[in-house]
């Protein structure tokens, strides 16, 4: 198996690995497994801990429980990068300061665009003065002030503070714009998006400045506006109702992720930061980053779309082929290493895991605790499957009850986030 991974880890490398970093999710709680108990649902609708035979971490808040069921694929991002890397005799250390930066902006950026979708959709939905939007607003801006944080430290506060105040504008662009569209205000439309073209030349410059010219103004402005024209286009697609929606936000974070390589590969060499952003190890870190992320974003996407507009309309039938077609790509990297054979069980695998979070959502939805423990039952077996598989697969990279381990983390906190989803729904 390892002499297969070192021969073919360049071609694939970021399909392969996303797949397997769910393997590698430490639990940054450390929280035991509850034993089950017959308890009642609390007020907000959210299951309750203690009956279950993997603890539900749950807030009440479905934007920062998504966003916490991000960063837990995301720490795993780091762990599992580091294995494969060593396995598959990649170039490059996937720890460095480097490969650091680009998986940090790549995760920023990708969740800012997931972040400003579910907020305009949320608007879409419940309206621009609602207590829902309120928590998705915050969400984003949450994942802005990182960001800022992120430039600070690497060009100092007080271009942490320019850069904050010029990303909330451009996201106040992006809120006029959604306004407009909704509206169907032309005039305001292109005032808006006169204001986020007027923003890729000032973005440019500041990163021209404070790279010492390793961004190139110009470089920057026209990465952006690629920014601008794909989020746009999600935006026109959601305010229309537009099935394609969904493709759509997922074809703005793709874009991101790249200009991320761009970002970071300029940032890195003008603070002259150790290692290589484009290392092969550097790669499979911000490609595990971008696929696992992208991953827990698209099931909260389907499941509130099932919520909002219910299980068997069109609208979640689009949200989820969006998701299984994450679920392809990740087996087709799996049977790049591991043979056709491998890819099969996988896929199989990976999409029953899939159902059984949508029957917890089911089950939540209608108050069923006993549907609610089934499916929390059924996802805590499947962690022992793919502990086997992966354990298998990897002849024993990954041990078996390690990645059963880990899983439970991705189980406990995209249902909580189900569960927020769920209470927010019903408010």
């Amino acid at each position: 198996m390892m002499k297969s991974l070192r021969r073919k880890a360049a071609p694939f490398a970021a399909a392969t690995a996303a797949v397997l970093v769910l393997a590698a999710c430490g639990n940054d709680d450390e929280s035991e497994p509850a034993a089950n108990a017959d308890t009642e649902q609390t007020e907000d609708g959210a299951a309750p801990q203690g009956r279950f035979a993997v603890d539900v971490q749950s807030t009440g808040d479905p934007f920062a429980d998504a966003k916490t069921a991000s960063d837990h694929v995301e720490h795993g991002a780091q762990t599992l990068a580091g294995g494969i890397a060593t396995a598959a005799g990649m170039d490059g250390d996937p720890n460095s300061g480097a490969a650091e930066l680009r998986a940090s902006l790549t995760g920023l950026l990708q969740e800012h665009v997931y972040l400003a979708g579910f907020a305009v959709d949320t608007a879409y939905g419940f309206g621009a003065d609602s207590g829902e939007f309120e928590l998705a607003a915050a969400a984003l801006d949450t994942n802005s002030v990182e960001l800022a944080d992120l430039v600070g430290s690497a060009a100092g506060d007080d271009n942490r503070e320019a850069f904050l105040s010029l990303w909330r504008q451009h996201i106040g662009f992006f809120v006029d714009y959604a306004v407009a569209q909704a509206g169907d205000d032309q005039q305001a439309r292109q005032q808006a998006l006169d204001q986020l073209q007027g923003y890729t030349g000032d973005a440019g410059a500041f990163f021209e400045s404070i790279t010492g010219g390793e961004l190139p103004a110009d470089a920057v402005a026209q990465s952006l506006q690629g920014h601008i024209a794909t989020l746009t286009a999600a935006i026109d697609a959601l305010a229309a109702g537009d099935a394609g929606a969904f493709d759509a936000l997922k074809n703005a974070a793709d874009h991101v992720v790249e200009g991320a390589a761009v970002l970071s590969g300029g940032i890195a060499t003008a603070i002259d930061a150790e290692g290589d952003t484009n290392s092969q190890a550097s790669q499979l870190r911000s490609g595990l980053t971008a696929a696992l992320q992208e991953h827990v974003y698209l099931a909260g996407i389907a499941v509130k779309t099932a919520y909002a507009h219910g299980a068997d309309s069109p609208a979640f039938e689009a949200a989820a082929a969006t998701l299984d077609a994450n679920s392809v790509e990740l087996a087709d990297g799996i049977g790049q290493v591991a043979g056709p054979d491998n890819r099969e069980a996988f896929l199989q695998l990976w999409r029953q895991h899939i159902g059984f979070f949508v029957d917890y959502a089911v089950a939540t939805a209608g108050g069923d605790q006993q549907g609610q423990t089934q499916a929390i039952e059924q996802l805590a077996g499947y962690t022992g499957d793919a502990g086997a598989f992966f354990e298998n697969i990897t002849e024993g990279q990954l041990p078996a009850d390690a990645v059963a381990e880990s899983l439970r983390g991705h189980i406990s906190t995209l249902a909580g986030a189900i569960d927020s989803l769920n209470a927010a729904i019903n408010r």
